[in-house]
């Protein structure tokens, strides 16, 4: 008996170490102290389940367990309503383009990706809503957590591709971010960002837009860090690592870096989400010189890619849109830059919208005869990952079942967006604290550094006779598109120019709506860049009259070389509120920024420049550099 104490003494230990589950009343197990969350509800811990396995272990087991329909609706993702108390329903919302429910597409349709638009303005509603749709995803056959993705909520803007700030600390715009040129700027952005997306629940940023602003006309430049790549190309690995940090885990945001592989090169800056512009063209051979930009991406491991709608003429063996092109994602994104992050096509690729009485096409561009299974299928072949802005898992399905697409290479897509999950920690705690969440966004520190960074990207272009900056509350000042109660802190504002001292005037880059039954297509800042008529001659009549302090805000360059030649002084703003421009102007803060653009000095010069080249217009008013400081 006393050479058997030892083994039986040693097997109690082992057995005391190796412990079976308990299982807790709030349905998680607990095993030698460690709880886990039993997602399939089998009161086992599964591989999947324990936060302790190697990653590609715990991808491998849940897949295995992933029905085909499960796999399919994970391939897809949509926008969702956001009801403003937090609480969940499964109708969508009843405007013109209706916003599904979360609810009714993860119960229907298996799906657990979603984007968001509006959103409310209080966190806590927001956090609110965002728990609520994970315990919704919880209660499902495997518990597959939900990945919400957002476009950017972070800019003081006017511009339709960012969303509205509401609460969120508000910067400068990503143009601004380049006229500052420091990318330990706009890491603090990014990071700043990060701790706000990951108070209520964003775990996905659309963004950052890698494209090259070669095309002076294009309507999304002042999402991009303006026309030079290694500028670009430093702003964006900056970017990233703000977001992701050097490795993609439970405290970081995921970045889907667009629009591979460079959407700017855009024929006459008319943009491809609209029928009128499919193509893409490339006069100065410079296709090469857009990439830079997305080998920075890659070389900070951006967790995914997003191809734009356009097709690159003449650069590969056909001439389909990015997404649909296998020279593209394939041959070039997985095979020659080796990446196995997540591809996600850009919205709507697949279906027609219906917006009341108009028709917004699918993007299929270079593809419009396919039908839908057919397109599902040649995005699938061209090997992306995820389609945005659709809910079509049934297609996938039947693809499947009818053996014209291999169930292999549907998983081979889950996997990398199961993998993305796990690194963000959602598998083992998806949740927010609600309470937190009031605190983070926009708390004083975060807004402050957002309003620096709107000063700070300022640029001064023109300063007659060193007439700035103007002394502070002596000077008798008119103000136009300037909010009256602010500029009375700066000075004594008249209401007339002729009794003024100084105007001080703040203009938008000029704009003209494509003739299009499409409302969206009208929104974006499509046309030339210079004022016309009466526009222009009101602007021209105040500048002859009164001295004028003139800001433009530039979301795109702006032709002005008239108003330039009579304005006392000229800034540039990208993203600024009336204090920040003030602030400048009279000295309180300096003006820090370099243009990121060159401006034209002639609609004619525009129009001869080549849309894929950097720099390249005729005698430029300003070039790319330019800026002044006290």
């Amino acid at each position: 008996m006393k050479t058997l104490l030892p083994v039986i003494l040693c097997t109690c230990l082992v057995a005391a170490c190796h412990q079976g589950p308990k299982k807790n009343k709030d349905g998680t197990l607990t095993i030698n102290g460690i709880t886990f969350r039993d997602l399939n509800k089998n009161e086992q811990l599964d591989i999947y389940e324990d936060k302790r396995q190697p990653l590609e272990q715990r991808v491998s087991d849940v897949l295995r367990q992933m029905t085909l329909e499960e796999k399919a609706g994970m391939l897809f993702i949509n926008g969702a309503k956001v009801n403003a108390d937090g609480t969940l329903d499964d109708k969508p919302d009843d405007s013109p383009m209706p916003v599904p429910a979360a609810v009714k597409l993860m119960d229907e349709k298996k799906m657990n990706h979603f984007n968001l638009w509006q959103i409310p303005a209080a966190p806590k509603e927001m956090a609110t809503w965002y728990n609520n749709v994970q315990q919704h995803a919880a209660a499902t056959r495997l518990g597959i957590p939900v990945t919400i993705a957002s476009d950017p909520r972070n800019h003081f803007s006017n511009n339709i591709f960012a969303m509205q700030a509401t609460r969120f600390s508000q910067w400068c715009e990503p143009l601004g971010l380049a006229a500052i040129g420091d990318p330990a700027v706009t890491r603090a952005f990014a990071n700043t960002s990060r701790q706000e997306y990951l108070a209520v629940g964003i775990r996905e940023a659309l963004h950052p837009q890698a494209d090259l602003a070669t095309e002076p006309r294009w309507p999304r430049i002042s999402g991009t860090f303006g026309e030079d790549a290694q500028l670009a190309a430093k702003l964006t690995a900056a970017y990233i690592q703000g977001y992701q940090g050097d490795t993609l885990n439970a405290q970081g945001v995921a970045c889907m870096t667009k629009h591979f592989s460079g959407g700017g090169p855009q024929k006459e800056g008319l943009d491809p989400h609209f029928e009128f512009q499919k193509g893409q063209v490339y006069p100065g051979h410079n296709f090469n010189y857009h990439l830079i930009p997305f080998e920075a991406a890659f070389a900070a491991h951006t967790a995914a890619i997003m191809p734009y709608y356009g097709v690159p003429v003449d650069q590969t063996n056909e001439n389909v849109g990015f997404a649909y092109n296998k020279a593209i994602i394939t041959g070039m994104l997985r095979e020659k830059y080796h990446f196995d992050g997540v591809v996600c096509t850009d919205w709507g690729l697949i279906t027609d919208l219906k917006m009341g009485d108009v028709t917004w096409p699918a993007r299929a561009w270079g593809v419009e005869k396919l039908n839908t299974a057919e397109r599902v299928k040649k995005l699938l072949d061209a090997g992306v990952d995820q389609f945005g802005g659709e809910s079509l898992p049934e297609v996938v399905v039947q693809l499947v079942k009818s053996k014209q697409v291999s169930e292999a290479r549907i998983d081979s897509s889950v996997r990398r967006l199961l993998r993305q999950k796990f690194e963000l920690g959602l598998f083992d705690n998806p949740f927010v604290d609600v309470d937190k969440a009031a605190t983070m966004i926009g708390n004083a520190d975060f807004q402050q550094a957002g309003e620096a960074s709107q000063r700070k990207a300022i640029t001064l272009l023109k300063n007659d006779e060193k007439k700035l900056p103007l002394p502070s509350g002596k000077l008798h000042i008119y103000v136009k598109n300037i909010d009256v109660k602010v500029a009375a802190q700066y000075g004594i504002v008249v209401e007339k120019p002729a009794d003024a001292d100084i105007a001080i005037i703040r203009l938008n880059t000029p704009w003209y709506p494509v003739n299009s039954p499409n409302a969206f297509a009208r929104m974006f800042h499509h046309g030339d860049l210079d004022f016309k008529g009466k526009q222009k001659d009101s602007i021209l009549q105040l500048l002859h009259t009164t001295p004028t302090i003139v800001d433009i805000y530039l979301d795109r360059p702006a032709v002005i070389p008239e108003i330039n030649e009579a304005a006392k002084g000229l800034l540039a703003d990208f993203g600024a509120s009336d204090a920040a421009v003030l602030d400048v102007i009279f000295g309180k803060s300096n003006p820090g920024g370099k243009l990121p653009i060159e401006l034209p000095s002639s609609m004619e010069a525009v129009r001869q420049q080549k849309e894929d080249v950097p720099y390249d217009s005729k005698n430029p008013l300003y070039k790319f550099g330019a800026g002044l400081s006290y």
